[in-house]
Order: structure tokens, then sequence, then C-alpha cells
């Protein structure tokens, strides 16, 4: 059956101030329209951003299908001068190609050590970080990184949640996104921070039979628009065209709460990750009782993180 959508609220003109009173603190995503992002959204032309940045190599994905898996990791990582990059992602059909001549390409900004430096669009595409004025909705001290991405027109992102609040600012072409609550993880099958439900809109129900039960928030993105995208709700993108967008992290928890190691802001708080840890060794600890009694244990483990941590809240 076709899944219920709850369209995304759509809200212009919102100040720094109304945001951070009436829309920050429902922990909703939202769509922010009307926003000064500077001239980035009349200029980024494909003609003005392969000569801005020139031939400076970018490392890219490249898939011979749209939807990418990143659990599967159907895609391979190649290298390619920016201005060609930015010419192919633009093109439908390929003359050159490295897979397929329907291949599709994503760029997502990293830092020049991606092991150790995040992803900042005025250390690494400082000419096109002039055109760009990101709104400054939370303090200079909170900003976490600025992930510029490209993507081919069709290309597909798997549903995946961050630990970090975020905007994603549509600088030029359309995107569809759908979100799931972090209330709905339960439905999602998750493999660490991303689902194993590929396909969203023709989910496979035989082997995902709770999935119908994940409640789908959706909205389409223009150019000029912001979404915000609270930490830990999941969501999916689809790129309906061509399009260059800007993901602006921050941190939302107190510094120390998060993973230092972690350069794209998707490592579980330090706290949770120990949490889990003990966890699986309380289950392993489990393992050392028949099955019946494991079972029992097990459901008592259940009903304690229940009554101790779970909202009771469910608006």
């Amino acid at each position: 059956r076709e899944p219920a959508v709850v369209p995304v609220a759509r809200l212009a003109g919102v100040t720094r101030e109304q945001f951070l009173r009436d829309v920050y603190p429902r922990r909703k995503p939202v769509v922010l329209k009307g926003m000064e992002l500077g001239t980035c959204t009349t200029k980024w032309t494909v003609d003005y951003l392969s000569q801005a940045e020139g031939s400076k190599e970018v490392k890219i994905h490249v898939s011979a299908v749209p939807q990418m898996d990143f659990l599967s990791k159907n895609f391979v990582y190649r290298t390619l001068p920016f201005d060609i990059f930015i010419r192919r992602a633009a093109e439908v059909k390929h003359k050159e190609y490295f897979l397929s001549e329907d291949e599709k390409y994503y760029l997502r900004s990293v830092g020049e050590d991606a092991r150790k430096d995040i992803a900042d669009i005025r250390k690494q595409f400082p000419i096109l970080a002039e055109d760009v004025q990101i709104p400054e909705y939370f303090e200079k001290e909170q900003f976490f990184s600025s992930v510029f991405r490209i993507s081919s027109a069709g290309l597909q992102l798997w549903t995946h949640y961050d630990v970090m609040d975020n905007f994603l600012i549509q600088v030029t072409g359309k995107k569809r996104v759908v979100l799931y609550s972090p209330r709905d993880a339960p439905f999602l099958y998750l493999s660490g921070t991303k689902s194993e439900v590929l396909d969203v809109d023709n989910p496979d129900l035989e082997k995902y039979p709770l999935f119908v039960k994940a409640k789908r928030y959706q909205c389409f993105l223009e150019a000029g628009d912001v979404l915000f995208i609270p930490a830990l709700w999941f969501h999916n993108v689809i790129s309906e065209e061509f399009g260059v967008a800007l993901n602006v992290f921050w941190k939302h928890l107190p510094a120390e709460s998060y993973d230092r190691s972690d350069t794209y802001g998707n490592k579980d708080p330090t706290a949770a990750s120990r949490a889990i840890q003990i966890l699986d060794r309380a289950l392993k600890t489990l393992e050392e009782l028949p099955e019946e009694y494991r079972d029992f244990y097990a459901r008592r483990m259940v009903l304690r993180i229940q009554e101790k941590a779970y909202r009771n809240d469910y608006g």
C-alpha cells in the first residue's frame, strides 16, 4: 500500500530570532524560503562553476545506477578535474565515462585529509565560498562543517541520519527529500547510521515488513530553499535535476559530547557509543544462559530500557 505522506512545513521570511524561538525547539524538519543566500543562486551556472574553480582534482562517487547503496558499495570512487566533473555531472549521456554512458556522479566535498579535516567550502572552494551567504542561525563556535554537494539528475542517496543539526541549502536544481522521525528507527532496518531499505517508494515488504509503519515526511526543494534537518532525523535525497547544494552542520550538544575523530558529522556521540558497547557486552553475557532464560532476561532488559529512557510524549 502507498505510505501516508506528511508534507514538511514551509515557512517564508523567518528571522534568526523567530527560528530559534518558534522553529528550532520543535525539533522537526522545516523548509525555510526566501532566505538571503548571496549571489550563488544566480551565478552558479555550469559555465561559471567550471571556470571559477578550474581543473583542481576532486574525488567523486560514480554509479552505473541512480540508486546509490552505501552498504553494498554499488559505486566506485574516481578522480576528475573539477571543470570536467561539473560538465559530466550536468550531462545525461556521456561521450567519456568510467562505467556506462548514463552513469551518475556525486561529489561530497571532504577536508584536505578526509580522516582528519572537516569539509569547509571556504578552504576547499574559496572562490565559490565568496558567493555564498550562509544563514548563521547558530553561534559561530557551534559551526562544524560546510559540505559542498553536486549531483547528477536522478541520483538517489541512501537513507541515513546525522548526529548534528544541519541546513541543506539548495543552491541550484531541484531535490525531493523523504524524512523519517528518530522515533521510527525500529521500522527502518538499520545498519549503523544507514537504513537497508533502499527504495523508499517501492520497498520490498517481504524483506522489510515493518517499514510500512514508518511515517513518511516529504518536501521538494527548489533553488534558494533551505531545509532544516534536526539531528537524528533520517533523510533520503533524490536529485530531480542536476544540482548544487551546501550542507552546514553545527554542534547543538556541548562540544565534548561528540567524537573528536568524527570529520563527517555522523559518528554517534561518545556516551551513546559507550552505552552500545556496554549493551553488546551484556548481550554476550546472556549467551551463557539457556535459550528460554536468555529470552526472558532480554525482555526484562528491554522493559528496563523503555522504562528508563523512552519518552512518553509521542506528539
